[in-house]
């Protein structure tokens, strides 16, 4: 798919595919054309060139059968602040048809119960805090069971235990209710938690797709060894140093800490402890540091802009 708005690219010829009942990742800086794509898949905007299928309909010819069966989180909750929490859910359960009664009332109370909302179902969205409204946008936009649901930057201006508390009913969505769910976030942490798959975009095209391992492993950061001690003298950096698969030492004399780079981090972690015990250190952790998705993120879409 490509989409200009005048002479602005904003999604430069496209392309991925989304597997049933996983959690793909799009990841991309801002601007880089992540709502686009999802406005184009949700069929509230047309692509300038190209096409797409959404659960087995296009996005030209099938458009309004496409907003019937998806479920939209858009990255502000869009709620009627003036209703209350079990109004929203009953006006747009009307929107999308769900005209029995008590299927519909069903409905909402069990969505409004998942997302521990059922005791403030007669609070005014107004009321409610950040969070809570997040979690009511999330059901709402499951009110009609959809069988994909896309999600706009799900954990944006929320604080850290609000945002950890969406990523955890993202996760047991995804997990209970076998949902297909495209989310769109410039929060690393988000994708690594939840993704199966993440696709990297920037400036409109895509940069690469792959599982979060896959992409660590692009990248040629290597894992290194991070050790504590209580008290580090140079006795105990020479002993490091004499072991052959040692490369490079960093050290951290106000933390008493050593960071070793060498050719296999695994297999010389025993050699390296040894030689510090050996040199009368005391060792008060050790550990393995695996670039993170984070690292390998910021590596490509540097090398993509240079």
């Amino acid at each position: 798919m490509t989409r200009r708005f005048g002479s602005l690219v904003a999604v430069d010829n496209l392309s991925f595919k989304v597997m049933e009942g996983e959690v793909f990742g799009l990841l991309g800086p801002n601007g880089a054309g992540k709502t686009t794509t999802i406005r184009m898949l949700t069929c509230l905007i047309s692509p300038s060139e190209g096409s797409a299928t959404v659960a087995g309909y296009d996005i030209k010819e099938d458009a309004q059968k496409i907003r019937e069966i998806v479920g939209v989180l858009t990255e502000n909750p869009s709620l009627y602040e003036r209703l209350s929490a079990y109004e929203n859910m009953d006006f747009f359960a009307e929107a999308y048809n769900l005209s029995d009664k008590q299927e519909k009332e069903s409905r909402i109370k069990e969505l409004l119960e998942f997302f521990e909302l059922w005791k403030r179902r007669h609070d005014k969205v107004g009321k409610l805090s950040r969070g809570m409204k997040q979690k009511l946008a999330i059901a709402r936009s499951l009110v009609h069971n959809p069988p994909m649901l896309f999600m706009d930057e799900p954990t944006t201006g929320l604080d850290p235990e609000a945002a950890k508390g969406i990523r955890d009913l993202i996760e047991n969505l995804s997990r209970r209710e076998k949902r297909t769910i495209l989310l769109s976030t410039h929060r690393l942490e988000d994708a690594e938690k939840l993704c199966s798959r993440v696709m990297i975009v920037n400036k409109g095209r895509k940069v690469i797709v792959g599982t979060p391992e896959e992409l660590r492993d692009r990248i040629t950061a290597q894992p290194v060894l991070k050790i504590t001690l209580k008290e580090l003298n140079q006795r105990i950096i020479e002993a490091v140093k004499e072991v052959e698969r040692v490369r490079e030492i960093s050290v951290n004399e106000s933390t008493a800490e050593l960071v070793v780079t060498a050719d296999d981090a695994e297999s010389a972690t025993p050699e390296v402890v040894r030689n510090i015990v050996h040199a009368e250190g005391l060792i008060l952790s050790v550990s393995i540091l695996r670039p993170t998705l984070e690292d390998a993120y910021l590596k490509l879409v540097r090398e993509e802009q240079t």
